[in-house]
């Protein structure tokens, strides 16, 4: 993604950012000065600039400066405290219900989601002590999902092929009952409201943060997927040979490299759908692809490791899908027609 200037984002249409606008225009804007004032006293960096432009919200979200001097604090051993005062103002600002400003915090999960699930997996039990700033962020949006979703769960419709349809024929004669029986996968289970993080919900509560995440990522900045890519190769916890190999011999990462976390379907999941979009999205952005590509072989060589058959598969896939989107053979279009001067008898 290229990704734009602070000014020239500023000042993008809100359909064009997918951003639903408020039915107070007015309004929505004193709140987000309000917010971006709070912010201020504790991010000094913020430029004066910033409340003043048209868009102060989609300007705070794109621009680098201000993301990296948050992501820097957040970073920080004594973030993610009950008493965090930017913990604290990124759950008041998610809480606020305001779509622009709950896109700022959202931008901020891969290093809020990622600082905590290490130092949880490295602290045990004493995490819940010292991370409640983050959990509090975590279970809002947690919650947020949880009203959107209504008690539903997540699914999609896989295709029967063993019925014909405008695409293939099938092989297979139609049974006497032609009609077709819908194959639902379910993507994510109903959600269950939790007030609290527990080690046994941990794992839940952040794949569903994740899973907004995706939801959201066309409206990212490339810093926040990088972001993203790099945690996901400290939870691996795997030191790739420089060739970037995948045979699962990679050794582990000792203490210093950190980050080792225990990793179930349930994070690992959304962690590759949004690896999947970083690797064959519409950006084309060769540092992006080259790091979503890094942390897939990392997480591959964990699967293997783990003797995880479901993640073997499913990472192993994607790096394959890498490997043909790059591939010069394959970039044909098969719809193009093509014109020659010989004729076919």
């Amino acid at each position: 993604m290229s990704d734009s200037s602070p000014d020239a984002a500023a000042s993008t249409s809100s359909s064009a950012t997918g951003v639903v606008p408020s039915h107070s225009p007015s309004s929505s804007l004193s709140k987000i000065q309000a917010s971006i004032q709070t912010l201020s006293a504790i991010v000094p960096s913020i430029p004066p600039s910033l409340l003043t432009s048209e868009n102060p919200a989609l300007y705070l979200l794109h621009d680098p400066d201000v993301s990296a001097t948050i992501s820097s604090l957040l970073r920080r051993p004594d973030s993610g405290s009950g008493d965090n005062n930017l913990c604290r103002w990124l759950y008041d600002t998610f809480q606020s219900t305001d779509p622009q400003l709950q896109l700022v915090v959202v931008r901020f999960l891969p290093v809020i989601a990622g600082s905590y699930l290490s130092r949880a997996a490295s602290s045990g039990l004493r995490a819940g002590k010292t991370l409640a700033g983050f959990e509090a962020v975590l279970l809002a949006l947690y919650a947020h999902e949880t009203t959107a979703r209504d008690g539903n769960s997540v699914t999609i419709n896989i295709p029967d092929i063993s019925h014909p349809s405008i695409y293939h024929e099938s092989k297979i004669p139609p049974s006497k009952n032609n009609a077709t029986v819908l194959n639902i996968a379910v993507m994510s289970p109903a959600l269950e409201p939790h007030g609290t993080v527990r080690s046994t919900r941990r794992g839940r509560i952040v794949g569903v943060a994740l899973e907004l995440y995706y939801s959201r990522i066309s409206q990212m900045p490339k810093d926040s997927k990088m972001e993203f890519c790099e945690f996901c190769e400290k939870w691996a916890g795997i030191s790739r040979p420089k060739s970037g190999g995948s045979d699962g011999k990679a050794r582990e990462e000792g203490e210093g490299g950190g980050g080792r976390i225990p990793l179930p379907w349930e994070v690992m999941q959304p962690a590759l759908r949004i690896l999947g979009h970083c690797i064959m999205g519409p950006s084309k952005d060769v540092q992006l692809y080259d790091a979503a590509c890094g942390a897939c072989r990392s997480f591959h060589a964990r699967a293997l490791q783990d003797m995880d058959a479901k993640a073997i598969l499913a990472t192993g896939s994607l790096l394959r899908v890498a490997e043909m989107s790059v591939d010069p053979k394959n970039n044909v279009d098969h719809t193009e027609i093509k014109f020659t001067e010989s004729i076919t008898v």
